[in-house]
């Protein structure tokens, strides 16, 4: 078994660091939130005093953190994973990050002689808790199946996507698509009440039509549906608004690099900025049903 540093024990990471501890690995964590090291230490984890107590003497180091600036600044700062881990540890950032960061941090690693991959997953905190995240993991091939005996305690999925950033652009598409998919949820939820359909009929034939998607079967966003739906929970984040909103604009930024235009995309966009500016960035993102319906069953409370 290996000795792990794992950067960043939030709503992903506590629950993914749990896992390695059941599969056996020593892993010694760090994150700036004294309750996350809490939790971390309760699920067996060594709670590190800073980044450098977290990788030093590591094999294997993870990063789970939430947006680019963050990576940078665990991996190239003064007191970050550079400066203070082994040359040679293998490197697994399994943030969800812009390409450009990713591709900055590929080359910094090999640089000061680190192996590194990008190691984006998709499956949210329930995937998380139950090990059956979906890792996309690009980077040098030797690298990528290093990678795969440390991530496979998390995983129900392990897919090499090619060189490195692929990782990262592999996430950035599914999660544009998984947006828009949304969204069309949305306006057929209210478009179906609105002309009378009862919402259980309507989804029973949807799910079963070509309207059918992941989005309509895990998050239909009204209650009473489907019953990993978080209207049934009053809009409470499975994956926060802010969160959808920051990796929609990966996917528009992406596009604006190599020439592409996203109308769908940036109407996702557009719509998780409403509810962000509407005062809902800490709620789910199904909630872009109310920009359709203010009174949409499940949003009374809101």
């Amino acid at each position: 078994m290996a000795t792990i540093g794992w950067i960043g024990l939030g709503n992903m990471g506590n629950p993914m660091t749990a896992n390695l501890v059941k599969a056996g690995h020593e892993v010694r964590g760090f994150d700036l939130n004294p309750e996350a090291l809490r939790t971390a230490a309760a699920n067996g984890v060594t709670p590190a005093t800073s980044i450098a107590d977290a990788v030093s003497g590591a094999e294997v180091v993870f990063t789970m953190l939430p947006k680019g600036e963050h990576a940078r600044s665990a991996y190239a700062g003064a007191d970050g994973v550079f400066a203070n881990a082994a040359p040679g540890t293998l490197l697994i950032d399994s943030s969800t990050i812009d390409v450009e960061t990713a591709g900055e941090l590929h080359q910094q690693a090999a640089d000061q002689g680190f192996r590194f991959v990008d190691a984006p997953v998709s499956g949210g905190i329930s995937g998380a808790a139950a090990g059956t995240l979906a890792f996309m993991i690009g980077g040098k091939e030797a690298d990528v199946e290093a990678a795969k005996q440390f991530i496979d305690p998390m995983a129900g999925n392990m897919i090499a996507t090619g060189g490195p950033t692929t990782g990262q652009a592999a996430k950035i598409c599914n999660n544009m698509m998984l947006f828009i998919e949304l969204q069309a949820c949305a306006e057929g939820a209210v478009l179906a009440n609105k002309l009378g359909l009862d919402a259980q009929v309507f989804w029973n034939i949807a799910s079963v039509s070509s309207g059918n998607c992941w989005a309509l079967r895990t998050w239909y966003p009204v209650p009473g549906v489907v019953e990993t739906a978080a209207a049934n929970r009053n809009f409470d984040a499975t994956f926060a608004t802010s969160l959808a909103h920051k990796d929609a604009g990966l996917a528009l930024a992406g596009a604006k690099q190599v020439g592409v235009e996203l109308p769908a995309a940036q109407l996702a966009y557009d719509q998780l900025q409403k509810l962000m500016d509407d005062g809902y960035a800490d709620k789910d993102c199904s909630l872009v049903i109310r920009n359709i319906d203010p009174q949409a069953p499940g949003t009374e409370n809101l």
